[in-house]
């Protein structure tokens, strides 16, 4: 559909998308969406991106047999599509390089991102870098705290990071002050958004530069076991990396998604992070999703030992596909995901992000109860060096600190 066929529909996944922004937003998201279709159509802005993620993201990512896992858990086959090991860390970088590449195209010298666990303010800095724009990234004081490695990774490129001390100071805090400053820079400044929530177009253009995920995935497992996975699991805070890898599936409908959002503490509100498991529908940072929401309608706290899932809501396909049952969507408590994360290390060597060891904790529990001739396939989102001192700091206050 191009702009100018587009229907009043066009930005919604059934009931779920639009624009619920402030007037002076939506000439920038009718320019960026008239820009991203043309590019999207351009072959050449395609040739780009695609060597972008070959020669800067280190594209495509592997796809790896975890054998002793396997072995040790007993029922399906499980393996990882290692998006910990693109270049800056975690998939974050595939959008970022996208989107940079947009500004560039829009004439656009200056970008501005926010950020929770730091991977996706690090993948801008580093796009930013790469394409010779100024950068700024919003991330909650909180966030600076637990993920320190992250902010003086992205200072060190040259990008300036701006504490946000409002609220609980963490993603939702940053998404607000990085939205408050594009109200104020449109005319220069593109907001490079970090996952599929958001306004139209960011859902369909953040889900468009992920693909990439799901793609390889989907070739790499035919070429290994000459079928597709019977699972496929990822974790869910906004929803990008989980976008990501289900979209390209979404017809081959013998493969079952699961969607694994943070259980936090407890599932009382303010105690996790779970707005399609636990939340309602409603309207926050431009779209119509499910939102956790207190008794007013307000915007409830939310709480995840993990950064980068710390959200109170999610991008709107993950709400419509929730409705439509084609994904199913569970919790995982930080008790389960610090686990996971251990005993991934254990047996594969490999140590992955917090937010990617609830989706490795879900396979944990899963894969038992399945056949030894079934597939469980898990998106290893990001890798775990950027919660190494606080995964310390939480062993160390329970006594088995290392």
């Amino acid at each position: 559909m191009t702009p100018e066929t587009a229907t009043p529909r066009d930005g919604y996944f059934g009931a779920y998308g639009g624009q619920f922004v402030p007037e002076t937003l939506m000439k920038a998201l009718h320019q960026l969406d008239c820009e991203f279709k043309a590019a999207w159509a351009d072959e050449s802005f395609r040739a780009d991106f695609d060597r972008a993620l070959r020669e800067i993201a280190g594209r495509p990512s592997e796809l790896y047999f975890a054998e002793r896992l396997t072995r040790d858990l007993g029922g399906a086959r499980i393996y990882l599509k290692r998006e910990d090991m693109n270049h800056t860390g975690a998939h974050k970088i595939n959008n970022t390089l996208g989107q940079a590449l947009l500004a560039v195209r829009m004439g656009k010298q200056r970008v501005i991102a926010e950020t929770g666990a730091g991977q996706h303010g690090v993948a801008t800095a580093t796009a930013a870098a790469v394409f010779g724009l100024d950068c700024e990234v919003y991330m909650g004081s909180e966030d600076i705290r637990r993920q320190a490695l992250n902010v003086f990774r992205m200072r060190l490129m040259g990008t300036k990071v701006v504490p946000v001390e409002s609220g609980q100071k963490t993603l939702k805090d940053a998404l607000n002050e990085a939205m408050r400053d594009w109200m104020a820079s449109v005319e220069t400044t593109h907001y490079v958004l970090g996952t599929v929530a958001g306004p139209h177009p960011f859902p369909d253009l953040v889900t468009a530069f992920q693909r990439c995920i799901g793609s390889e995935a989907r070739r790499q497992m035919l070429d290994r076991e000459g079928r597709l996975p019977d699972m496929v699991v990822a974790c869910v805070g906004g929803g990008s990396n989980a976008s990501g890898i289900f979209k390209p599936m979404e017809n081959d409908t013998d493969v079952q998604f699961v969607g694994v959002e943070a259980g936090g503490r407890s599932m009382h509100l303010g105690d996790h992070a779970a707005p399609l498991c636990a939340g309602s529908p409603g309207v926050l940072h431009g779209s119509l999703s499910y939102v956790l929401q207190d008794a007013d309608g307000q915007t409830a706290p939310v709480h995840s030992v993990s950064a980068g899932l710390d959200y109170p809501g999610v991008g709107p396909e993950h709400s419509f596909w929730k409705d439509s049952g084609r994904v199913e969507y569970t919790t995982c408590s930080d008790d389960d995901a610090i686990a996971a994360l251990m005993r991934l290390s254990e047996t594969e060597g490999i140590i992955p992000a917090l937010e990617s060891s609830h989706a490795v904790a879900e396979a944990i529990k899963r894969a038992p109860s399945m056949g030894s001739d079934e597939i469980l396939l898990v998106n290893l989102s990001g890798r775990g060096d950027k919660d190494c001192n606080e995964i310390q700091e939480i062993l160390k206050r329970r006594g088995n600190g290392q």
